[in-house]
């Protein structure tokens, strides 16, 4: 009796803990968090004027945030603003994950792009070849830097936004971004602490959620109400969420060799290499353990290695090193059964929200997303077809010719 007694217990805590689990993401707001009571609140601040693009979501247990824009009457009193806003927000509702937009009331067009981009865009017939621009973001830690690489003309209209994964950066994209420039203005983040984008100081922050709020900075900075999304690994999971927000600007996305359930070897492979030393003091040494690193990515010729993983390594004090913050694998190395179970769960409720065309490209060799997943995807939202890239693993790199036929049929 004893034994049945606590094995009741233990399923009733098991329920409890799921049921929770099952509501993050759930209309984007957190069962005990009143999303309407937090946009009033956040009017009475002082020195608020108006508040718009509000969503509240929950990505791990017990972990709400909050992103937006808050419109002020000048920008230096947004320091002051901010902190009123963090303490009312953590002391009223609970959430320490802020991320906000300031902006200006009544400036004219202030989404532009920064000042180097407003003098080149004035020019007719100006085309960017991989020209690097910054975006102004935040987080709770205060504002950041996140950098893009364009390819294209800006005046057009067709905007293409492809997101790397977990320690990658925008220079994956190079062979792509050149030839789908023709008919896309298109712009390669590095997301937050990787590549010459900014470090966070709390590496707690390196979150799908701070990333979302920075992709949704970025399309605003860019002016355009539609753009089409390239998702590889990381970069398909904000897609994903990004796209399943309501009035998202997301028009079609291919996600690339990623779905709402992530592989346990995948996992552990990961964190065998994420975040652990790696120091050489001959980049061709470098290049060369990198290259096995990415081995799954498919079988590729010295000089498509050197274009696809070369940006990856950078000379610090005198060592190659790679091109992103090691404290990235802070939060990745705090996930519990419990947490990635949650996550989960909120990802396939999150997929299913998406409404637009989209393609998951499989690696036909892939240990990060099965074939089960893929079929499991298409049987529940239909908007969605698939492909398999046969050998290869995780993750097809787009740097083939016929990989990247595949991604312009898609867009065309």
């Amino acid at each position: 009796m004893l034994s049945i007694f606590v094995s009741l217990l233990i399923l009733k805590s098991t329920f409890s803990i799921l049921r929770e689990s099952y509501h993050f993401l759930m209309e984007g707001v957190p069962l005990h968090i009143d999303c309407l009571e937090v946009g009033s609140d956040l009017k009475k601040v002082p020195g608020v004027l108006a508040v718009h693009d509000l969503h509240v979501w929950e990505m791990t247990p017990s972990f709400p945030a909050l992103i937006g824009h808050i419109e002020i009457e000048r920008m230096g009193e947004w320091p002051d603003i901010m902190s009123r806003i963090n303490e009312m927000l953590l002391k009223k509702h609970g959430i320490d994950h802020v991320t906000l937009q300031p902006e200006v009331a009544g400036t004219v067009n202030e989404h532009t792009h920064d000042k180097r981009l407003n003098e080149e865009i004035k020019k007719p017939n100006v085309t960017h070849h991989g020209d690097t621009f910054y975006v102004t973001c935040t987080s709770p830690d205060g504002p950041h830097r996140m950098v893009y690489h364009a390819w294209g003309n800006p005046n057009n209209p067709r905007v293409l936004a492809c997101v790397h994964g977990l320690t990658r950066s925008g220079s994956d994209f190079k062979t792509l971004a050149q030839a789908m420039s023709n008919d896309y203005y298109v712009v390669c983040p590095d997301v937050v602490g990787r590549g010459d984008s900014d470090r966070l100081k709390n590496p707690m922050l390196y979150a799908v959620s701070q990333y979302v709020a920075d992709m949704a900075s970025l399309i605003k900075q860019l002016g355009v109400a539609q753009v089409d999304w390239f998702g590889t690994s990381m970069g398909g999971l904000i897609d994903m969420v990004y796209a399943s927000m309501p009035n998202n600007p997301i028009r079609r996305m291919l996600i690339n060799d990623v779905g709402p359930r992530i592989e346990p070897e995948a996992i552990k492979r990961l964190g065998s290499y994420v975040g652990q030393p790696f120091t050489f003091t001959n980049r061709a040494d470098a290049l060369q353990r990198l290259n096995e690193i990415c081995a799954s990515f498919g079988s590729h010729a010295p000089e498509e290695w050197e274009i696809y993983n070369g940006p990856m390594l950078v000379q610090k004090d005198g060592l190659w090193v790679m091109h992103y913050d090691p404290d990235i694998s802070v939060p990745f190395a705090s996930v519990n059964p419990i947490m990635a179970k949650a996550r989960e769960m909120a990802m396939w409720h999150a997929f299913k929200q998406i409404h637009i065309p989209m393609l998951i490209v499989r690696g036909g060799e892939s240990d990060l997303l099965s074939a089960k997943t893929v079929a499991e995807m298409c049987k529940v939202n239909p908007y969605i077809r698939s492909i398999e890239i046969p050998g290869v693993g995780h993750a097809p790199a787009f740097v083939k010719p016929e990989q990247v036929a595949l991604a312009k049929e898609f867009f065309s």
